[in-house]
């Protein structure tokens, strides 16, 4: 992929707020490090019978974190020298003083090479999060979910287009790693239990009129519960005549812990044709937009990556150039977009993501600091709540940069 690094990633930009890191006692990165990652590598340690060697690999990435430097991939690793270039600045150094967005792609890309997933033996391939997925895929909240379908479909067809854009955008709060321990706990009841802080709906959908051969990007985030939504929403884009075709875009491998790769794209297909009702013809309407080339899955080295979009490498570029929409999921997606920075609350969302190379849309639920675009009496309003509104997933946004 190339040296992408630049100066929006060390935080020595000229003018810029400086880039978030781990190093801050008491911020939420610093809580992401100190207690997910230990946390989530106990669980994954607990998920599978591993032999001696992934288990001291997994205590060995327990102990550096804590009190080691960020050590280089394993010889033989196929992304080794890839990876030596990402990380000369920050190799070498404590983990609590690399950038929020790089030290976190890292983490998940070292946990990997612990537990043998790009080795030779047999645990190559093997996705260390598939468990977590699974459990949450075959549970009652998602049958309640696909039954709750069966209400929309009398709906009128822009009641119904609002209903499943927000079903999109409140699954987003459905992140394992997230609800891990020292994650917020999820709103109970399905429901948000805050607001959105900046809502782009009608500009989204003034974007995609009925009727326009128009192709949509769709970054998913999360799998499970986040990506059925996703693929509903889908569904309705090509059905309804929003979208003539769709690239659904997911990761090439494990990345985060739920974080949506081709396999669960076709987990959640399977879970959604063999359901009944509505949510059954909508698997199947899913199916035949894939066998028809109207929904075509893409999943390019870059969305592993530890940068912005700022940095998008140009096959990518001009993919999504081409696009009458991107519409890009969740939380990191959001801090790529506009920079994993200490951005003050009113920042311009259009100044920012002017680079991006065609119409962008950002659907996320806010578990981490990065926000911008919101109106200063909103932004105020919320800093006096004296709750945890950007890191609780309990608030949401909608925003559209035409």
């Amino acid at each position: 992929m190339g040296d992408t690094r630049t100066a929006d990633e060390t935080g020595q930009g000229p003018g810029l707020p400086p880039v978030i890191t781990f190093r801050e006692p008491g911020s939420f990165a610093r809580s992401v490090m100190a207690e997910r990652h230990p946390a989530l590598i106990q669980q994954v340690r607990d998920a599978f019978p591993y032999g001696p060697r992934q288990l001291r690999a997994l205590d060995a990435l327990l102990h550096e974190i804590a009190h080691g430097v960020v050590e280089p991939l394993d010889h033989g690793s196929p992304d080794r020298d890839l990876w030596l270039e990402w990380g000369r600045e920050h190799l070498g150094r404590p983990w609590f003083d690399t950038p929020f967005l790089w030290g976190e792609s890292y983490f998940y890309r070292r946990l990997l090479d612990a537990v043998g997933y790009f080795g030779e033996g047999p645990w190559r391939g093997v996705d260390p999060f598939a468990p977590f997925k699974r459990a949450e895929l075959s549970g009652g909240t998602v049958e309640e979910e696909l039954r709750a379908l069966d209400d929309l479909v009398h709906l009128p067809a822009a009641e119904r287009a609002s209903a499943l854009l927000h079903a999109s955008l409140w699954g987003n709060r459905a992140d394992l790693g997230f609800r891990g321990p020292g994650g917020a706990p999820e709103p109970a009841g399905g429901t948000p239990a805050g607001g959105l802080v900046a809502d782009d709906g009608a500009a989204l959908w003034s974007l995609l009129p009925p009727g326009a051969r128009a192709t949509v990007a769709v970054i998913a985030d999360n799998t499970g519960r986040e990506l059925i939504p996703d693929l509903v929403l889908v569904d309705h884009l090509l059905r309804h005549g929003h979208a003539d075709r769709v690239v659904l875009h997911v990761k090439p491998g494990p990345y985060y812990v739920s974080d949506a790769m081709t396999a669960d794209v076709a987990d959640c297909v399977r879970r959604l044709a063999g359901a009944s009702g509505e949510a059954g013809a909508i698997g199947g309407r899913i199916r035949e937009a894939m066998g028809a080339g109207r929904l075509d899955v893409r999943a390019h080295a870059f969305f592993c990556a530890p940068f912005p979009y700022g940095r998008m490498p140009g096959d990518l570029r001009e993919e999504l150039a081409s696009a009458a929409l991107t519409i890009l999921k969740g939380d990191l997606n959001y801090r790529r977009l506009v920079g994993d920075r200490l951005w003050p609350g009113t920042t311009s969302f259009t100044e920012l993501t002017a680079y991006f190379p065609g119409p962008v849309a950002a659907l996320r639920t806010l578990k981490s600091d990065v926000v911008v675009g919101l109106e200063p009496r909103a932004l105020e309003e919320l800093e006096r709540s004296g709750h945890a509104w950007r890191t609780s997933g309990t608030h949401a946004l909608i925003q559209v940069r035409p």
